[in-house]
């Protein structure tokens, strides 16, 4: 019994493929970390200027996010600039001003602190 031409080259073609693959993976992980990073700096900046606890500044980028319907990294880049001097772009700016003052309302009403 012969083994055709297609069935010896399978093996190969994975094992060309998975130093491909994990190229990939590791792009999307250093791309992952990064932004986990900014948005740690971002919740930094608002736990600093607002006097804002943590959670509630993870809190304030994903409602900007969400309601500004700008990716929460994108945000997280947008508080950063601000904090270093840029202004910040008309919807994110009212977005962020609004969710900071729920917020500031919310952690009043439970006593919470940063």
């Amino acid at each position: 019994m012969t083994t055709s031409h297609a069935q010896r080259s399978q093996p190969e073609a994975r094992e060309d493929a998975a130093p491909t693959r994990l190229e990939r993976e590791n792009a999307q992980l250093r791309q992952a970390v990064d932004s986990h990073a900014t948005v740690d700096q971002a919740i930094g900046v608002l736990v600093a200027v607002h006097r804002l606890a943590p959670t509630a500044g993870f809190e304030v980028l994903r409602e900007v996010s969400q309601h500004a319907n700008v990716k929460l990294h994108a945000v997280a880049e947008t508080v950063i600039d601000w904090a270093l001097g840029d202004p910040l772009p008309p919807p994110v700016g009212r977005q962020l001003d609004a969710a900071v003052r729920r917020r500031l309302r919310t952690q009043g009403d439970t006593g919470e602190s940063g």
